[in-house]
């Protein structure tokens, strides 16, 4: 009997199963440090303990989408092994913040199943949720995963998708408990610009780029654990290359744009996103970002702002999708989130 797991094909899922992931990860003050060794993270309530006291949190958290990846990175040997692409994201909320020494397991539910038309492969929908070691949640997400299929004659299960919501509430963002910007430091911060200096419609080139690296890429892949072969493995593509973990254009475009969104602190929710197009190293990431909508909070000096985040090749700032409603070649991510910012 085989020891080894080929991870799961298309036809080893069914709708409402339940998978819960191994390697549980204990987090340290070592993860900060090297998640703004990999991408230019300089986001003042993740770099500083005393900036976060400040702002009514007992210490800096580890960062928002550092976190994010210690979660969806347990879910590829059982998600996305055998993915062809991670297609999109929705519904995503931050629930509690996570500190040094705390521990992050996940477990994810199918709630969608559909084959595609060429029989080959097939999109797999999972809600996933992290939880640390006292079994609270820490973040939930849904993603949609491209994954292929064992056996192309295996029968094609009934076709169910989930309707999801575009957007998130912002009543039903949970703003971390203390948080208070009624005494923020926009000088230590980076930035002037406050949560009403933001129109909705207004957008942001955040002028600065970074060129992707093959071995920085791999050390974020491994950093998560993300065992996914078409990071790894440079046979599994036909044309002999490592796909960038779509995180780690996810961080990166967030880093940069630091650059005008530098008091835009916390990501609270993910209402959508797509990896438009692959990425490879040897790309020079751009960044641009609009702002889509914003909230008032309950929490004192605290704003929502949503904000439409894209990664690019560098390509015409501000231009998202051709004639034909398709993604330009240049653009790299369509993210959409909310974030806090102080008013």
């Amino acid at each position: 009997m085989a020891k080894t797991n080929p991870g799961r094909f298309f036809e080893d899922y069914t709708l409402g199963q339940v998978i819960e992931h191994a390697v549980p990860r204990t987090v340290g003050s070592g993860e900060r440090a090297l998640y703004h060794a990999l991408y230019p993270a300089r986001h003042a309530l993740y770099s500083s303990d005393e900036f976060a006291r400040a702002s009514g949190l007992p210490h800096s958290p580890l960062d928002d989408l550092a976190a994010f990846h210690v979660v969806f990175g347990k879910t590829v040997p059982d998600v996305s092994l055998n993915a062809v692409a991670n297609l999109g994201y929705a519904e995503g909320r931050w629930l509690k913040q996570v500190y040094a020494g705390d521990t992050l397991r996940s477990t994810s539910e199918v709630i969608g199943l559909k084959q595609n038309s060429n029989g080959k492969t097939g999109v797999v929908y999972v809600r996933t949720r992290g939880m640390n070691q006292r079994d609270e949640v820490v973040m939930e997400y849904v993603r949609w995963v491209m994954v292929r299929k064992r056996d192309a004659e295996t029968p094609a299960p009934e076709t169910v998708v989930p309707q999801l919501s575009k957007v998130i509430d912002p009543a039903d963002l949970v703003i971390p408990e203390g948080l208070d910007f009624s005494g923020y430091d926009f000088t230590q911060a980076g930035e002037s610009h406050r949560w009403g200096d933001y129109a909705v419609g207004e957008t942001i080139d955040h002028v600065d780029g970074v060129t992707l690296e093959e071995a920085e890429h791999m050390m974020a892949t491994r950093l998560w654990q993300n065992t996914a072969k078409v990071h790894f493995d440079a046979t599994f593509r036909p044309d002999g290359q490592r796909l960038i973990y779509g995180g780690h254009i996810i961080s990166l475009a967030r880093a940069l744009s630091f650059n005008g969104l530098a008091n835009a602190q916390m990501i609270v929710g993910l209402n959508g996103g797509a990896h438009a197009n692959p990425a490879f190293s040897g790309l020079t990431v751009k960044a641009w970002s609009e702002v889509l909508d914003k909230a008032e909070t309950s929490a004192p000096g605290v704003g929502a702002i949503r904000l439409r985040l894209v990664a690019t090749k560098g390509g015409t700032p501000f231009a998202l999708k051709g004639e034909d409603g398709k993604y330009l070649p240049d653009v790299l991510l369509d993210l959409d989130y909310w974030a806090l910012m102080p008013t």
